[in-house]
């Protein structure tokens, strides 16, 4: 069934509660029918995902992000338990869709470093080329991430054979029904849902003000790797790493609130592609974070060898320095983009994009 757009005066007569009840219409109707597709890719690949997850659990991701993301943000027009229970329940089954995949682009993105950094080619030498570490460093990093991605494999597998996940689909079902909306979504949709897209924008905006984005106006980015934002000094490995996490936390934190905020002007059907640039750039961010912790764990491997360890030890540094460049590029767009909610919100409606059907009743 393709989405129909309304007309303006459709639009300015609707609901708040027509509005979310057509979005999660959509949304869970797309959730079931890629849950069975999902459930088969997975028991039919034992250990061997894609970077890029298949389309039914691409799907899937898509509409569980959505959903959580409309019920966070336009919460506040549902009833409380129900929305707080269902969010819980997506978030649980979006870090366990996620995790194998994940797994796999981090396996994709260290032997690629460690091929680039100790490979010849027609560019120039690697500074690792011919170093007895390498081969060894990408057997021991090849062999940790196959490892992890098994385990990830049999947990996604049994769990998608639980009774939780059944009980989440059940959700869904009544969910394309009938919303437990408040008596609040009778309202105008411009009178209800706009203050509440707006917040979304407003946290966003917060959290961007509150980066060290001074620290990121270089494209090289060393001070960054020489010194990090307020956080403790380091003592030893585990406070490194602590030190790191705390420094990287903010730009997790903020990737979280690009996606809120793009799910908000769906619902608004306002254009979204300067966030979704926003949205990638800190996904990138995100891997290069991950795959320097998988680089400095693997370098604390009992046993290796001087040269295998300081192999990763490179390696480490190289995903730090996308961790910097990507910092780079968010704060060369962010000024670029509106200063204000209100920027966001005013912006056309997007060309070609409607509201779903009305949902049926149950």
């Amino acid at each position: 069934m393709t989405e129909a757009p309304m007309t303006a005066q459709a639009a300015s007569t609707a609901t708040a509660g027509d509005i979310l009840s057509r979005q999660l219409t959509a949304q869970a109707g797309a959730f079931l029918r890629a849950l069975p597709l999902a459930v088969g890719e997975v028991g039919a690949r034992p250990g061997s995902a894609a970077a890029v997850p298949a389309s039914g659990t691409a799907d899937l991701l898509r509409a569980v992000r959505r959903v959580g993301g409309l019920l966070h943000t336009f919460g506040a027009v549902f009833e409380q338990s129900w929305a707080q229970e269902s969010r819980t329940e997506l978030r649980w089954l979006l870090n366990l869709l996620a995790l194998e995949p994940g797994y796999v682009r981090r396996s994709a993105r260290l032997l690629g470093a460690v091929d680039s950094l100790s490979g010849t080619d027609p560019e120039g030498t690697g500074m690792l080329a011919g170093h007895a570490g390498a081969p060894k460093a990408r057997a021991l990093l090849d062999r940790q991430l196959t490892l992890a991605r098994t385990r990830a494999h049999s947990t996604v597998l049994q769990e998608l054979r639980s009774a939780r996940l059944h009980a989440l689909a059940d959700r869904m079902t009544l969910l394309v029904g009938e919303a437990p909306l408040l008596e609040a979504a009778s309202g105008r949709a411009s009178a209800v849902l706009r203050p509440q897209a707006a917040a979304a924008f407003t946290a966003l905006s917060v959290s961007a003000q509150q980066l060290p984005l001074h620290r990121a106006a270089t494209p090289y980015g060393g001070d960054g790797l020489r010194r990090l934002g307020a956080v403790p000094a380091a003592r030893g490995a585990a406070d490194a790493d602590s030190a790191l996490a705390a420094d990287d936390a903010p730009w997790s934190r903020l990737r979280i609130l690009v996606k809120r905020a793009r799910y908000a002007l769906e619902v608004c059907a306002r254009p979204s592609a300067e966030l979704d640039e926003l949205d990638a750039v800190l996904a990138r961010h995100q891997e290069a974070a991950d795959a320097a912790v998988t680089a400095a764990t693997a370098a604390r491997t009992p046993r290796i060898t001087p040269a295998t360890a300081y192999v990763l030890g490179v390696v480490h540094a190289d995903q730090r320095l996308e961790v910097e460049a990507a910092r780079y590029a968010f704060g060369r767009r962010w000024p670029e983009l509106p200063p204000s909610p209100d920027g966001w919100l005013e912006l056309p409606p997007a060309e070609g994009r409607g509201h779903s059907p009305a949902p049926r009743t149950a």
